[in-house]
């Protein structure tokens, strides 16, 4: 069953509270959720403005999917992209939306209660602050978009937690269904290569703003999709050997991508599935960018060791992806990484230190996590095989 493998390394395992402070925790929540509690705390002018508070965080998680899905709409009506070049009247907005002024003003006000626009004048509208990027990142409007599949699969939440449905986000990713060739629909690799390609900037521009990479004299970037990732890389350093390994007709997208941007001298693409190929020699650092939380803990495993396997002597790998929070913090992106994994049927999202442990397992001594200025999608890990 997947929940037997979150379970066995799952958040919940890494601590256990001491027994006086769960007696305490019983009480409290004995003495929070009784009505005493809440006149209490709404007649005391001292914590009042708590409860207001935590009220208004609830009503979020309870409204965000109607919240994601005025996004959605506005993504799929290109309305963000149509206000970049300036704001525009409701009229104007019905007419190009082709929706009648009631109901497109309807939407018009939710977006702006989102911040995704904002009023500029009587029934004129413009971007707004959480707005501007959708408009300016295709990649985020892919993301967008791609997230429709996994609202579907969320429609029947207990039906998904207990593996009594197959969930449509599965077929998206060809690699779910095994890696060999017959498994790999052309169709099917083209959109989700497309769909990491342009959703990678922000990933990429983490990893050069948080790593000296010049240090080096070739950098392997394994699952490394159209090479999107590798062509910044190579543009930014003009001396650093490139190579990118993933399936076959991935990597020939990518080593289109190479040519295209001038890079054939020095890029190779090599097609293979690191489930069961062996992976080329000759990087003395190699990157895991967005794909071991993509996968159970076995084929993890397995990976990190061919990696180790296929560095030199003080080569080095840097891990990029997004991690659970430990235990006590707090991450909007823990929510939504647990599901969308559970839906893709494969992975999990795992904390810093059981990746750690993780790397260790496959014979690297030292592990150490880099600084990211901007941490917003990844966290960064750095092993060395000594």
């Amino acid at each position: 069953m997947k929940s037997l493998d979150l379970a066995k390394g799952g958040l919940h395992t890494q601590f256990s509270r001491p027994s006086w402070r769960s007696h305490i925790d019983k009480w409290l929540d004995a003495w929070m959720t009784s009505p005493a509690f809440y006149r209490w705390a709404i007649g005391n002018p001292i914590t009042r403005w708590i409860t207001r508070r935590r009220a208004a965080q609830l009503f979020q998680v309870m409204a965000g999917f109607v919240h994601s899905q005025v996004l959605l709409t506005c993504v799929r009506l290109r309305l963000l992209e149509s206000l970049r070049e300036g704001p525009q009247t409701l009229d104007a907005l019905s007419q190009s939306c082709h929706m009648n002024p009631a109901a497109m003003q309807r939407l018009l006000h939710a977006a702006v209660s989102l911040r995704l626009l904002e009023l500029r004048g009587p029934q004129l509208y413009g971007l707004g602050a959480l707005g501007a990027p959708v408009a300016a990142d295709v990649g985020l409007r892919l993301m967008i978009e791609h997230n429709a599949v996994l609202y579907e699969d969320m429609r029947d939440t207990l039906a998904l937690l207990r593996d009594e449905m197959q969930p449509h986000m599965q077929a998206y990713w060809p690699y779910m269904n095994g890696d060999k060739p017959p498994s790999w629909e052309a169709d099917k690799v083209a959109r989700y290569s497309e769909l990491m390609s342009n959703s990678q900037r922000f990933v990429i521009e983490e990893l050069l703003a948080s790593y000296d990479f010049s240090q080096h004299r070739c950098v392997m970037d394994v699952g490394g999709g159209q090479g999107g990732w590798i062509t910044a890389l190579g543009q930014h350093h003009s001396d650093v050997q490139l190579m990118l390994f993933d399936l076959p007709p991935v990597a020939a997208l990518a080593k289109a991508r190479f040519e295209a941007n001038g890079l054939g001298a020095r890029a190779t693409a090599h097609g293979g599935s690191f489930i069961s190929d062996p992976l080329p020699k000759g990087a003395d650092l190699v990157t895991l960018v967005r794909v071991a939380h993509d996968h159970p803990d076995a084929t993890v495993k397995a990976l990190l060791k061919s990696i180790f396997q296929a560095l030199p002597t003080g080569g080095m790998l840097l891990l990029a992806e997004p991690m659970a929070e430990a235990t006590g913090a707090h991450s909007v992106g823990d929510a939504y990484f647990h599901f969308y994994l559970l839906a893709m049927g494969s992975g999990r999202l795992r904390s810093p230190q059981e990746l750690k442990n993780l790397l260790a397992e496959a014979g690297f001594a030292s592990v150490v996590d880099v600084a990211n200025p901007m941490p917003l999608h990844t966290r960064l890990l750095l092993a060395q095989k000594n």
